[in-house]
This record gives C-alpha cells, sequence and structure tokens, in this order.
C-alpha cells in the first residue's frame, strides 16, 4: 500500500532569512521564560544574499499586544549570521518576541564608501549617494521618523557632503560622523523587512528566578525527649515558628515546609528507614495520611490550621514566604485509600500496590494510579492546592513530579496560573535530562539539578555554562549542597571547608539557591552505605542546638552570601554566567556582568567569582579573565573589591591568586575601572 506523505503549510523564507529564532522549543509549544527585569537574550541567524549589509532587530511585544521595547542585534559569532539582543519585561504577563530581519542600506553605503574614497574611486558618485541615503532617511514621517536632533545632525551632514569646496575626505567624514551613525543607530534605515512570527514569553515574578530557600521540618524544632517517660514530645508549628527570626537574620527569602500533613501508621518506618517502628516513632512525613485526614489537614501534633495561619503571618512579617511540600502520595490510612481505591492499582492478589524503586520498597506509600478515574484525581488535587493557597503557601516543592503524567502537570499547573499567576512550583526531579527539561518547559517555575553531584573543575564548569545557556529560557536551576534525601560524597569527607565551598558554589552559580537545615552545624555522618544522613529527620526528631553552630562560622557564612546576592543585580541574573581559564585543576573561576543598560541601578554591574575546590590544602594559580567580555578595558587595571573580605585589589587580564580553603575558600570580588 502506498502512502501519501503528509503536507503543512510552510511559512516562505522571506527576502532576508531569519532563522532559528530562540528561546524557542518546538515551535512556540512551550513559552520560554522570563522575569520582570531579567534581560533575555533573543538570538536569531539572520543574513542575504550577496554583499549587501544585514541587520535585525529583537521586538519585545506586551500582553495588551502593543509594541513594548525593541534592540539592535549585535553579532555574537562573527562569520555564522548569529545576532542577538537582550530585551527586558517590566511586568508579568503572557508576552511575545519576533525578530525582524532587514537590509542596512547606510551599512553598505558606508563600508563601501569608506574604500573607494580612500582609494580615488567613483568619489564624487560614491558622496553623492550617501547624499541621496541621508536624505532619504531625514525626509521618513510617521513611525520611522527620526528624532528632531537626529534629523537636524543628518541634513547637516548631507549639507556638508554636498559641499564642493571641502575635500573628499571630509566631506566622507560628514557623513560618517558618531553623529550620523547614532541617529541611523536610533531610528535605522530599513528595507525588505522580514519579520519572525512571533514567539511566546510568559514573564514571572522575581522570586520565580532568584531567591535562597531554607528547608525544616517544623516537628523537630521544639521537639523534647522526656527522660522520665523515655518519649518524645513533637515540635509544633508554634514552637517552628520561633525559628523564623534566626532564618530571616540569614537574608532568606523563602521557609520551605516538609510535609505537615497526618501521618500514618500502617507499615511505619522506624530509625534510619527501619522496616520496625518503635513506641514514639514519629514515622515519615511522606506517609500521607490517617483517620485525622489527608493532604488537606495538618498532622494533629503539629497544632491547627490558626498555628499555620500565625506560622505564615509571621514569616511574611519578617520578610519571607512559605513553600509547602507536595507529595502526591499516600500511607495505607489516607482518606483516599478507602473513598476512592479505584485511584490505586490493584494487584493480581487483591492487594494495593505500595511504591517500589527495585529493590527499594516503600510499603507505607501508596502511589496513585493516574490513569484510573484521571479527572477524579485531577479535580481534587486541584482542590487541595487551593486549601493551602487560600492560607497563604506561595509556592510549592513538588516531590518526585517525573512519576506522574506530563499531561496532568501541564494543565494542573496552567489552571493555577490563570486563577493565582504568583504561585510558584519548584520541580524535584532527579531524573533523566529530557523529563527534566519538558518538566520546566510545561510550567514548573524552577528545578532542583544535579549540581549536589558536580564536584570536579570540569563538572562545574561544563554545569555552569549549561544552565546558563539557552536551557535557562526554561530550566531555571535551584542549587543545593545537600537536601533531606541527599548527603553527597564530597560533604562527607571535607569538613568545614568543604561546606564553606559548596555553600558558594550553590550561592553565587545559580540566581536561587537552598540549603537544608542543619548545614550550619556541618551535618556530615552519613548512613553506613547511603549517600544521607546518619539519623535522618525523615524518620526521626532531630532538636538541634543553634548556639553550636557558631563555632563552625557557616550560618555567617550564609547571611553574607545572602546578603552579596541582594546588592548586586548580576548575581540575580541567570543567563550571563562566563566561565574563565585557570592554570590549577582546582580552581574555577566564573563571573556574572549585567552592563548598565539593563542593570535596574542603571550601573553596570560585574562580579568575579574564584573558588578553591580542594577543601584541604591551598592552591593558588593564575585566573585569565576576559575583560573585554564583560565590559571592561583589557589594557587597564581594574579596582577589584572582595565582597567576603572587604579587601581591595588591582586586577587586569591576569591574574595570581592563592586560596587555603581554612582561612578563605573563595575570592567574589565586585570589578570596575580603578
Amino acid at each position: 500500500m502506498t502512502r501519501t506523505p503528509p503536507t503543512s503549510p510552510r511559512r516562505p523564507v522571506g527576502r532576508i532569512p531569519v532563522l532559528d529564532v530562540s528561546p524557542v522549543a518546538e515551535e512556540g509549544r512551550f513559552p520560554a521564560k522570563a522575569v520582570v527585569g531579567e534581560a533575555v537574550p533573543v538570538q536569531a541567524t539572520v543574513f542575504r544574499e550577496g554583499h549587501d549589509a544585514v541587520a535585525a532587530t529583537a521586538v519585545l511585544i506586551a500582553p495588551d499586544g502593543t509594541e513594548h521595547a525593541r534592540a539592535r542585534m549585535v553579532d555574537i559569532a562573527p562569520g555564522l549570521d548569529r545576532l542577538e539582543a537582550r530585551l527586558v519585561p517590566d511586568a508579568t504577563g503572557t508576552w511575545s518576541f519576533r525578530v525582524e530581519g532587514w537590509s542596512d542600506p547606510y551599512g553598505t553605503w558606508s563600508h563601501d564608501a569608506a574604500i573607494k574614497v580612500a582609494a580615488g574611486i567613483d568619489v564624487e558618485l560614491m558622496l553623492a549617494e550617501g547624499a541621496l541615503l541621508l536624505t532619504r532617511a531625514a525626509a521618513r514621517k510617521g513611525e520611522e521618523a527620526m528624532a528632531p536632533e537626529d534629523t537636524a545632525a543628518v541634513r547637516a551632514a548631507v549639507r556638508a557632503m554636498k559641499s564642493t569646496r571641502r575635500p573628499p575626505a571630509d566631506r566622507l567624514a560628514a557623513g560618517l560622523s558618531p553623529a550620523v551613525r547614532d541617529a541611523l543607530g536610533r531610528t535605522p534605515l530599513r528595507e525588505h523587512v522580514t519579520t519572525s512570527p512571533d514567539y511566546p514569553l510568559v514573564v514571572d515574578r522575581t522570586l520565580a528566578l532568584a531567591g535562597s530557600w531554607y528547608e525544616l521540618f517544623p516537628r523537630s524544632h521544639g521537639a523534647v525527649f522526656d527522660t522520665r517517660r523515655h518519649s518524645w514530645r513533637s515540635g509544633t508549628l508554634k514552637t517552628a515558628a520561633k525559628q523564623l527570626d534566626r532564618i530571616a537574620a540569614m537574608g532568606f527569602d523563602v521557609v520551605y515546609l516538609t510535609p505537615i500533613h497526618p501521618i500514618g501508621t500502617t507499615y511505619r518506618k522506624g530509625r534510619n528507614n527501619s522496616l520496625e517502628a518503635h513506641p514514639g516513632d514519629p514515622g515519615s512525613p511522606y506517609a500521607i495520611g490517617s483517620p485525622a485526614g489527608g493532604h488537606d489537614a495538618i498532622e494533629p501534633s503539629l497544632g491547627t490550621f490558626k498555628d499555620f495561619d500565625a506560622f505564615v503571618a509571621r514569616a511574611r512579617r519578617l520578610g519571607m514566604e512559605v513553600a509547602l511540600d507536595l507529595a502526591l502520595q499516600c500511607s495505607p490510612d489516607h482518606p483516599w485509600v478507602s473513598e476512592h481505591p479505584e485511584w490505586f492499582t490493584t494487584r493480581a492478589d487483591g492487594t494495593i500496590a505500595y511504591a517500589e524503586n527495585p529493590p527499594k520498597k516503600y510499603q507505607d506509600i501508596y502511589p496513585l494510579n493516574f490513569d484510573n478515574d484521571p479527572e477524579g484525581i485531577y479535580t481534587e488535587i486541584r482542590r487541595v492546592l487551593q486549601v493551602w493557597i487560600d492560607h497563604g503557601v506561595t509556592a510549592f516543592r513538588v516531590d518526585n513530579p517525573h512519576t506522574k503524567p506530563l499531561s496532568f502537570w501541564e494543565r494542573l499547573l496552567a489552571d493555577v496560573r490563570a486563577d493565582h499567576p504568583d504561585v510558584l512550583f519548584l520541580s524535584e526531579a532527579f531524573t533523566r535530562p529530557a523529563m527534566m527539561l519538558t518538566l520546566a518547559k510545561i510550567g514548573f517555575h524552577q528545578s532542583y539539578t544535579y549540581f549536589t553531584w558536580r564536584n570536579t573543575k570540569a563538572e562545574v564548569e561544563e554545569y555552569l555554562a549549561t544552565v546558563g545557556s539557552e536551557q535557562g529560557a526554561w530550566m531555571r536551576p535551584s542549587f543545593w549542597p545537600t537536601t533531606h534525601d541527599i548527603l553527597p560524597p564530597y560533604l562527607q569527607h571535607s569538613g568545614v571547608a568543604g561546606w564553606a565551598i559548596r555553600a558558594v558554589l550553590a550561592a553565587l552559580g545559580s540566581p536561587t539557591w537552598g540549603v537544608y537545615s542543619g548545614y550550619e552545624l556541618v551535618e556530615d555522618v552519613p548512613r553506613p552505605g547511603v549517600d544521607e544522613q546518619i539519623d535522618n529527620e525523615k524518620y526521626e526528631f532531630r532538636p538541634r542546638d543553634w548556639e553550636d553552630a557558631g563555632p563552625f562560622g557557616i550560618a555567617l557564612l550564609l547571611g553574607r552570601l545572602n546578603e552579596i546576592r541582594r546588592a548586586h543585580p548580576a548575581l540575580q541574573q541567570l543567563r550571563n554566567v562566563r566561565v574563565h581559564p585557570t592554570t590549577d585543576d582546582q580552581i574555577v573561576c566564573f563571573s556574572r556582568h549585567l552592563d548598565a543598560a539593563h542593570s535596574p541601578t542603571g550601573k553596570a554591574d560585574t562580579v568575579v567569582v574564584v573558588v578553591n575546590l580542594d577543601p584541604h590544602q591551598a592552591r593558588e594559580g593564575v585566573v585569565h579573565l576576559d575583560l573585554a567580555a564583560l565590559g571592561l578595558d583589557p589594557g587597564c587595571d581594574q579596582s577589584a573589591h572582595d565582597v567576603l573580605s572587604d579587601e581591595t585589589y588591582r586586577w587586569g587580564s591576569e591574574v595570581f591568586v592563592r586560596l587555603d580553603p581554612h582561612v578563605r575558600c573563595a575570592h567574589v570580588v565586585r570589578l570596575g575601572s580603578a
């Protein structure tokens, strides 16, 4: 049987080809992302036949359909016709952008005239053509009209070019003067304009890109062991709220709570994930559901919704938001199990299937089966989210979203965005890159990353470059040195210096980062055979004496890093990272630069970070800084103020550094002209 191949309408290539526009996914099927004030890099390949000059303009379109801004694109890959401009949205909503390619007659003439007049070829003809070209530019009306001062400058150049009493070189200089070039730069004379399609750009509030998170288990804060009764009394939302001042003092933006719902007793896990719980073991908060309620209820030992509301209100007064874990799974005691058994998978023996990741078994958890009554499951989960949104939750850390259907998430995230555009979702999906990226494209605002396991110089450099590339248009990375599930090998053996190193890399390597409660205490002892902490807080109460954090100095470092992040707009951007070479295989250098035109302060901001990855010994070497790429004069030494140590140096293109991790593990330098 012969089949006729399907046909689809094709967009003509256009007089000036505009190809490979980015950031675009699946021809605009998934919108690119930005936040208010973010400088969004728009790129395209633009060229034409022959040798005439070609140029392009990036255009930003506001949610109401009006043109918000346009920017002349610049060549970022000479010889490859790849152009770029940066556009800055100033409000949330669904925006769009496009690229306009066009022939540049002034660019063509200025190039040819400079060569011919200098060589004495067609001198009068070139000057006459230039005068005609500029006359046409100055005569434009409507949207193409030049500003009055630019029109005056161009007409003055025309008069000079027509004056035969002046030498040809002077007449040419008038047509090529900075005033004329600036005027044509602001309002170029464009021919054969070819426009790309409009591509979607969803703009969120700033916290979707840049923020610092602090994770805690409320039940541990204020938990007390009664030595007489040999039993624990749980911490509560009220006692946990007493930690908010301490957390705010370190400069964190978000307090993230692990699940606070009722915990089941059937197959409850004991300490260190043992299969047998002893009396008083609180169980895993991820085994959600008991006769006291499910995802829309609070574990009775933690308190009430009144207590939760007070917790949220206290956090807000301190300038922080509250995020809640969204773990779509149930204990065998969850009300859904008896009320909606069809929402789960029933095995051949009639039992409900518990969660497995062979050889691991999670008998205390039942996963939902989204193929059974998907509409019923969706409706209920959307209702649960609304409960917490109504109680002040503005962000959700979603547990294992990659184990649920993408179609479910796409619908849910769009639905919540429509009603509550300020609510954010962080994807906790340590899985295949394609799944992680697609979760980001369908609507998750942020994503956990593999930063936690990137330790060598090559790994760190490659990862910084990857997450700061075009991929950042969708997958905003959140860097966490540890989590309640993960104690990476590097931190098990590196001591205080290693924990400081990873904090610097996390806080300055990405606009969003987070720490798990206890990071200040350098909790580095693993459970044997597993890369997670011993006496894991998921299975027991873990009160801490925060006075013990002082000697480590990590709490002070966390606070200083958050302070630096807030002071420097360059550190609040993602797609502006640049890795600089060093001569030592344990020293990493990267920078973040924001030019004055895109900075909220109106001033350029450049921060250079140099880190010694070796937690055990001092390392030294030469850093090769690409000052020109940072908008600085490579022939001039720059003032280099280390904002960690409050010291000032003079740095050029080559800088010798020596970093002892036990004294200082990094330079964090504000770079500018001396």
